[in-house]
């Protein structure tokens, strides 16, 4: 299979070369080619029909979806893999708003998109046209950034400032709105004008005083920590970190979403912290006299209680983003700027002797040793932490992983160790149910040639699964792994830890057939309910050339440990032993 961007290097050279008067559609896409845009994940309408007949003629390389949640989140998947902006585009009204909730999902989680919405027409906007909805309104608070283009002639500077916005600082979603009339009427095409934005001037270089006030932090510390988050991979520094823990030897855990921005096989990583976290990960963290984070922005899923957190630690803050820092813990040495430069400058800096975190390189690792990640194997029901460390076996780690929000998606953070960047593929900040399938479409069209594992929950696959027309219309080679506990897994959990057993409408005693619906869509199909049969089974999911369906009936009543329960600090864990 070719990369997305051989097969359209092409049609965009083709697409750049052409002059003379465009019209607003065919600025948009000439407009994607000089951005380099490899592949649009989409869904067309009436409001976007012009630009969509531009498709038609140029032969750009549009994703069909089924729905416009699913184009959104593969676009997303394509954007965590390769770093670059996903391009989405869809038609007005519900189209549109059905791109809310993956816009809202990238916001969180740093991703950078570039959405492209249709409008109604500049003079009926306002007027509860028919599918007309107030995207700028709507997106406000959960874009990077929006557009809606008034004019045909300031279309492709758009473009342009989109592109510009959503890659550079903190990446982000960035949202144009394009009234259908602007999209038809005609004007001559140029990109040679700069972006220049005043008020907008993200800073990249770090202080070098307050660089300087970090490694003498380190040379004082006597139990020193790296906190590390999806700032290193957006920054594209984990061969920096590499260097600067090989320098340092500082134990290192990462938050969900930093995971793959260094080794996870490496004894200096303690692991994911958090509430799921691993015990010497979280003691770590309480136990620390100095906490570096290196693009985190201290979710309160990583933190817990505010007050527990880090309680004897002096705290240091690199990230791109100002806002960030001391947004939500008080920071002692805030840095602002990107991470690759941020650790550039560590790396350059005198980091003297380090013999005096002996004694808590010891510490850490006795945690590490004594206090692993546990479950309890069954003669026969399938345990979903063994599914998920068998994946890991048969991939040699080799692989791309995406996930859904819930119980599938912590036991894959806690047994899938990822050794490499980008790698990793979830919805961390949202928690979006129905992400992981889609999202492996936009991750195997970005990386053909490595296996892409889409690890998704019974409840959430039935969200996007319409999907499997991708899959079964481009064969694309995603194995997709149902986790199936025939409940909302982690809803249960809580409910049987802190609403005494009361499950609300989150067990389903009637489930559809899945591999029928697989086989429905053309996809081979595998289920398995035998703990004797899952090797075999996840043997010949893999040995299959193209995309396979394999349902995995796990233990219900199975629940995510160790945990920190609400209230509680690092320190109070349950179920850190086995139970």
């Amino acid at each position: 299979m070719l990369h997305a961007s051989e097969q359209t290097e092409e049609k965009n050279k083709n697409l750049q070369e052409k002059s003379g008067p465009c019209s607003g559609a065919e600025i948009l896409l000439r407009s994607l080619a000089k951005e380099n845009v490899d592949v649009i994940f989409g869904y067309p309408g009436g409001a976007i029909l012009p630009t969509y007949d531009e498709i038609y003629k140029l032969g750009i390389n549009h994703i069909l979806a089924r729905h416009e949640q699913g184009a959104i989140h593969a676009a997303e998947g394509y954007a965590r893999v390769t770093g670059k902006p996903g391009v989405c585009i869809v038609t007005s009204g519900p189209g549109a708003t059905n791109v809310v909730t993956g816009i809202a999902d990238a916001m969180i989680d740093s991703l950078p998109l570039v959405v492209i919405t249709g409008q109604v027409g500049t003079k009926v906007i306002g007027t509860d046209a028919f599918q007309e909805a107030d995207m700028l309104g709507i997106t406000m608070p959960i874009t990077k950034h929006n557009y809606q283009v008034r004019s045909v002639e300031e279309l492709s500077q758009t473009v342009k400032e989109a592109f510009h916005i959503a890659q550079s600082g903190r990446p982000g979603p960035v949202l144009i709105d394009l009234p259908k009339d602007i999209s038809q009427q005609e004007t001559l095409f140029s990109y040679n004008k700069p972006v220049y934005l005043p008020g907008y001037q993200p800073n990249a270089r770090p202080n070098k005083q307050q660089i300087r006030k970090v490694l003498e932090s380190i040379q004082t510390a006597k139990k020193p920590v790296l906190l590390t988050g999806a700032g290193v991979l957006h920054a594209g520094a984990a061969e920096e970190l590499t260097a600067f823990v090989e320098e340092t030897n500082i134990p290192l855990v990462s938050t969900l979403l930093g995971l793959g921005s260094y080794p996870g096989n490496n004894q200096n990583h303690l692991g994911m912290a958090g509430m799921h976290g691993t015990y010497a990960a979280n003691m770590a963290l309480h136990e620390a006299d100095f906490l570096l984070n290196i693009g985190s922005r201290f979710d309160d899923r990583l933190t817990g209680v505010l007050e527990h957190f880090a309680p004897d630690a002096k705290i240091a803050h690199i990230d791109i983003d100002p806002a960030e820092i001391g947004k939500n813990i008080h920071v002692d040495i805030p840095v602002v700027g990107d991470a690759k430069a941020a650790l550039t400058l560590l790396l350059k800096g005198n980091l003297g002797s380090l013999s005096q975190h002996d004694k808590w390189r010891e510490q850490t690792q006795r945690w590490k040793k004594d206090y692993p990640l546990w479950y309890k194997l069954d003669k026969e029901t399938i345990k979903p932490q063994e599914l998920i460390e068998k994946l890991y076996e048969e991939t040699e780690g080799e692989a791309i992983v995406t996930t859904d929000v819930g119980q599938h998606q912590m036991w894959a953070a806690q047994f899938f160790s990822f050794n490499k960047p980008n790698r990793w593929v979830t919805s961390g900040g949202l928690g979006t149910m129905g992400f992981g399938f889609p999202a492996a479409i936009g991750a195997q069209i970005a990386e053909p040639e490595l296996p892409v594992i889409a690890i998704t929950g019974d409840a959430g696959f039935q969200m996007t699964l319409q999907e499997m027309s991708i899959l079964q219309e481009l064969q694309l080679p995603v194995k997709i792994v149902i986790v199936n506990n025939a409940s909302l897994g982690m809803v249960r959990q809580w409910q049987q830890l802190f609403h005494g057993e009361r499950y609300s409408h989150s067990l389903f005693p009637i489930q559809p057939n899945f591999t029928k619906l697989a086989e429905a869509y053309d996809i081979k199909a595998i289920k398995v309910d035998k703990r004797s049969k899952l090797g075999d089974a996840i043997k010949d999911t893999f040995n299959h050339q193209g995309p396979v369906l394999l349902e995995v009936c796990v233990a219900q009543e199975e629940n995510v440990y160790p945990m920190i329960c609400p209230g509680q600090g690092h320190h109070c864990m349950e179920g850190v032993e086995p139970l």
